[in-house]
């Protein structure tokens, strides 16, 4: 995203603080009641849930890192019904072909012509379940659907919605049939999140709220009524053009993006791509915030998220049990902070 034109309209937005402060206020709103609903049915990820809405308005698509049972599925499917959107589910398989993600042409009998059958990639929001138990060969069917919003078969182009989005999920402690995401891959996600157990007090209230039901499915199969509609969600994309970035927060961030490609304890550090994600998820985190322009701790508060796992550690670093979050908290404190 150019730092001075809205990424959506295409033409210079309109910079001026009360137009920032308007935008936010407006996005800031609308995240909250979206927040507000999620945590009837998610407990104690309310961090979590603010990641997935930057990423969403952000255009971006995103990694759910969790462990089995924090609701991975329930948080992606419940945000889907909250905001009115089509979704889709897709279970990965190491036997999974990249044509059952995208589609595939269809021969007619009848009028001897070949027709596209569309795959589950044509939807707004698609999960993509357990993403590192299907081979890369499969895995890299999204790559052009993540990129240009769109599916070529046969030469046609087929367009995608404007707000198809892919939140995969990752189980980090299975390894066992499992394929390592490339590179390429992981540079396409916004963001990765980690979904961390509940806190006591939060899953005490799960605890309460289920034991008014019987059963154990409740949650899992309470239906959610839209309270935003498609168009909203993409006035607030569009919105987001209007929250202000300093040319000295811009220097911020390439500086914190140049510094993982200067760490010797780094092999690979961050791409050009990165440093466009962490300037929109920037833009986000200050409007759900309700502030009309980017200060550092809003680059901070997502700056791991957007860099983790597009970094490659040198195998010393790896022995030394280095991880790319600490990599992270070390740029973020040796990069002054603009005054």
């Amino acid at each position: 995203m150019d730092t001075d034109t809205g990424k959506n309209t295409g033409k210079n937005t309109d910079h001026h603080p009360n137009h920032g402060q308007q935008a936010a206020t407006t996005i800031s709103g609308i995240a909250q009641a979206l927040k507000n609903q999620l945590e009837t049915v998610i407990f104690g990820q309310g961090e979590v849930i603010d990641l997935l809405l930057i990423g969403l308005l952000s255009e971006g698509h995103m990694l759910l890192e969790g462990l089995p049972g924090t609701a991975k599925t329930t948080l992606v499917k419940s945000l889907a019904q909250l905001l009115g959107l089509t979704f889709n589910r897709v279970q990965l398989t190491p036997d999974m072909l990249p044509a059952e993600i995208t589609g595939t042409s269809i021969y007619d009998m009848n009028s001897r012509s070949f027709s596209f059958k569309q795959g589950p990639v044509f939807t707004d929001l698609l999960l993509a379940d357990e993403i590192n138990r299907t081979p890369p060969k499969t895995q890299s069917a999204l790559l052009e659907a993540m990129e240009e919003q769109q599916v070529t078969m046969d030469g046609q182009r087929n367009a995608l919605s404007p707000l198809f989005t892919v939140i995969a999920t990752l189980n980090p402690v299975e390894f066992e049939g499992t394929f390592p995401l490339p590179e390429a891959q992981l540079d396409r996600f916004m963001m990765k999140i980690q979904m961390k157990y509940p806190a006591p007090a939060a899953e005490k209230q799960m605890l309460s709220e289920f034991a008014k039901h019987a059963g154990t499915r409740y949650l899992y199969q309470k239906a959610l009524t839209p309270i935003v509609s498609r168009e909203e969600v993409l006035a607030c994309r569009k919105l987001l053009g209007h929250i202000l970035v300093e040319d000295s927060m811009r220097d911020y961030m390439l500086q914190i993006i140049q510094d993982t490609r200067q760490n010797p304890n780094i092999e690979l550090g961050c791409s050009p791509r990165s440093a466009l994600s962490l300037l929109a998820a920037s833009r986000a985190h200050a409007a759900i915030q309700g502030q009309g322009f980017v200060t550092p701790d809003n680059v901070k508060a997502v700056a791991g998220p957007i860099i983790r796992h597009r970094l490659i550690l040198t195998a010393e670093a790896e022995l030394d049990e280095l991880t790319a979050d600490q990599m992270v908290q070390q740029t973020l404190s040796k990069i002054a902070v603009p005054r």
